[in-house]
């Protein structure tokens, strides 16, 4: 992806040596360009917000971590079984602030997406990310989580080696960390797997990201035997950034540029420190009992229903 934006670079130096007539043609273009892709935003439906999070070109957490943070050094293994790959993280600085950063991983091309396991993480993984969340509270970092996975693997050799109990275990240590946690959902959220590094004070939420309990295509082929209804099932999941910030599952959209992520990375990095950055310095200002007591009210009191 780094060659594509070198190219992008390049392209960009010619254009500025083109005569002045020329240069405006193209600049009428591009704003032809940004308009259209405006218009199409707005009527985006819950379908194509899934294929925009799904996006093969969409910034993934290593892709922030090297415009975001400084200093990064991945920590490995869940000192009981193995390294997984699927999730990350290490100690970082954002700007001067020393922070632990966790997240999913998945891969640009099939043999990275091997190597990840396509972002979905085994019990090691949860355990990995739970074992750095303890460092950080050790040291009193505050914990930054990037939320990108279809779901925990459902693999024979994951649900051996427990991969219900790693999740529960992550949610019952993240209730009880003493330091700011804050997760952000920058593509897909996918049911427990993405939930097991999502409980914390705040949930910021990217423009196009989504976040449900199920896949539009499974809950399709529980509900109507078949896959055929996937539209549908996106609309009726309620999993865009839009509808949970209604029903108060996360707390803030992060807007992206026009188009999506995928269009700008480091754009899409700037917005997302933006928020980031000063989330983190409202959370820095509470005490630890405060977060406790905060983010266990924020829990017991999350989302919405309705009885027809």
């Amino acid at each position: 992806m780094d060659t594509k934006f070198e190219e992008i670079n390049f392209l960009r130096e010619q254009v500025r040596s083109l005569p002045p007539e020329e240069r405006a043609e193209i600049e009428r273009l591009k704003g032809q360009i940004a308009r259209l892709r405006s218009q199409m935003e707005k009527n985006l439906r819950p379908w194509d917000q899934v294929q925009l999070a799904r996006h093969e070109e969409r910034p993934y957490t290593l892709d922030y971590l090297s415009r975001m943070f400084t200093g990064f050094r991945e920590l490995h293994g869940d000192r009981r079984f193995y390294d997984d790959r699927a999730i990350i993280g290490g100690m970082a600085r954002l700007d001067n602030e020393p922070v632990m950063v966790i997240g999913h991983q998945k891969g640009r091309n099939t043999k990275e997406r091997i190597y990840r396991n396509y972002g979905m993480s085994k019990p090691e993984g949860y355990r990995k990310a739970i074992r750095l969340m303890q460092m950080a509270e050790k040291f009193s970092r505050p914990v930054l989580s990037f939320i990108d996975t279809p779901g925990a693997y459902p693999g024979m050799g994951a649900e051996k080696r427990g991969q219900a109990q790693a999740i529960a275990f992550n949610l019952r240590t993240m209730a009880q960390l003493k330091v700011p946690l804050i997760c952000i959902v920058i593509g897909e959220g996918g049911s427990g797997g993405a939930l097991a590094i999502a409980l914390g004070d705040c949930i910021l939420m990217l423009e196009h990201a989504i976040y449900s309990v199920i896949s539009p295509e499974s809950c399709s082929a529980i509900l109507w035997k078949d896959q055929k209804h996937s539209k549908q099932a996106a609309a009726s999941l309620k999993l865009t950034a839009n509808h949970l910030l209604e029903h108060h599952v996360v707390d803030e959209i992060v807007p992206e540029p026009a188009g999506g992520a995928h269009l700008d990375y480091d754009e899409a990095a700037g917005l997302l420190k933006q928020s980031l950055t000063a989330n983190l310095n409202k959370l820095k200002k509470l005490d630890s009992e405060t977060l406790l007591s905060r983010r266990h009210q924020k829990f017991r009191g999350m989302g919405r229903f309705f009885e027809e």
